[in-house]
């Protein structure tokens, strides 16, 4: 029997097809460790891949082989460290490959097949199937918005924008163009000179040859003159910056930091926060990011302040709600602006105050947003401020989500149930203030 090696290195892309072909067979799999990976990662780690483990039973498929005897040619993968033959150690950990990181007691383990997953195709994961209530896309400003485009070649410009190929593409075809009549009559002269030479007797032969000669000198030296590089032949990039229309979104972040929040429960405000700019960042160009934090009062901060800064004393909601509005009011405007906002608290609330919550997001804050979700972060029983939005569920199903958190576990999940795509969908044929995106 005999094989060969191949030894060749895998060109760039080159098994792109075959891994797509892969992740969507085991699609289920994979959508599985991604979601145990956003319930399990930390705040800054949301944004990297994930390494993806399957069982090996799982990756099973059938093959067509030969039977035995007859004479065989097989090509198999090579590397750099072994050769036919070769020994090689078994590992220390006692398994003949990367298993399943446990010990068994049974005498034997399972074997997993393990690769990695882009930011990308982790981020894709996350949010599919999901899709953002009434997605509209607003009449929008462009005077800040441009895109550079290629605009083919032109004789002046910066040296960074020099195309080198176009620039000596330009100087052969000049050359070819100053000299080739020139390298004709000199490959004429050079055969009639060597005839001559073959064949010197005659005193017109001779003199012939000495004007051959002189007149070959002459043509070298005019086509050694011919410049390799003029400045006539230089070509730059053209760039030209053309408007183009973006959509664009601001995201309200309001949350509690009364002496009822604790750091627990700001930490598991922010893994939605994070998820939700995500989502956002998929959908839209151009995001902005406003933080508003409260107790008795409200307070427009930075993203630091706001998930780390804690105060004591009583809470008042209405007044960030009452800031978001202001803020509209002032910087974005509902008609070029889609207006998302998140607020997260553990519920408490002066009982006097919820009512009028209600009423300033019926009255003002709903007819201007795309979407405003309540998360309520308690393992408790649900708190005067709940009870009072329950109403706005009904009256603004397609504006309005609310659902309770009891723990971090319960991110992924309730952020899935609030964003689901057939609820998106049946929101923009439903909503009266919709549009057609």
């Amino acid at each position: 029997m005999s094989y060969f090696i191949d030894r060749r290195l895998n060109g760039k892309n080159k098994s792109m097809v075959n891994r797509q072909r892969f992740m969507q067979r085991y699609k289920k799999h994979i959508k599985q460790a991604v979601s145990d990976a956003v319930n399990k990662r930390s705040i800054t780690d949301m944004e990297r891949g994930e390494n993806i483990s399957i069982p090996s039973r799982d990756t099973h498929e059938p093959v067509i082989s030969h039977g035995q005897g007859g004479q065989q040619h097989r090509i198999y993968p090579g590397n750099k460290q072994f050769d036919a033959g070769d020994r090689i150690d078994k590992p220390k950990s006692g398994g003949g490959g990367a298993g399943s990181g446990q010990a068994s007691n049974q005498g034997s383990g399972e074997d997993e097949f393990s690769f990695y997953i882009s930011k990308e195709e982790f981020l894709n994961y996350i949010f599919e199937d999901l899709a953002l209530p009434n997605m509209v896309k607003k009449t929008l400003s462009t005077q800040d918005d441009f895109e550079t485009r290629h605009a083919g070649f032109v004789t002046e410009g910066t040296a960074n924008n020099l195309s080198i190929i176009r620039s000596m593409r330009n100087a052969h075809a000049r050359r070819i163009a100053l000299s080739a009549g020139k390298k004709r009559k000199l490959k004429e002269l050079q055969q009639e000179q060597k005839e001559l030479e073959e064949n010197p007797d005659g005193f017109k032969q001779q003199a012939r040859l000495l004007a051959i000669n002189e007149e070959i000198a002459i043509l070298k030296s005019r086509i050694k003159k011919v410049p390799y590089l003029d400045t006539f032949d230089l070509r730059y990039r053209s760039q030209v910056k053309y408007p183009v229309p973006t959509s664009k979104a601001v995201m309200f972040c309001l949350m509690d930091v009364s002496g009822s929040m604790t750091q627990d429960i700001k930490e598991i405000a922010k893994r939605f926060y994070i998820l939700l700019y995500l989502f956002l960042q998929k959908s839209y160009d151009k995001i902005e990011l406003v933080f508003i934090r409260h107790h008795t009062s409200a307070k427009e901060v930075t993203e630091e302040e706001f998930f780390y800064s804690r105060e004591t004393g009583g809470t008042i909601v209405s007044s960030a709600l009452k800031l978001m509005h202001e803020i509209v009011q002032d910087r974005y405007s509902a008609s070029e602006w889609n207006i998302y906002a998140a607020q997260a608290s553990d519920g408490d609330n002066w009982d006097d105050d919820s009512p009028h919550c209600a009423s300033l997001l019926s009255n003002q804050i709903l007819p201007q947003v795309q979407y405003f979700s309540y998360i309520e972060i308690t393992p408790q029983n649900h708190q005067a401020l709940w009870h009072a939005y329950e109403k706005l569920s009904t009256d603004w199903p397609h504006e309005f989500a609310m659902a309770q958190i009891k723990d971090p576990g319960d991110i992924y999940s309730v952020f899935r149930k609030l964003f689901a795509k057939q609820n998106a969908s049946e929101s923009q044929r439903s909503s009266p203030q919709g549009e057609s995106a």
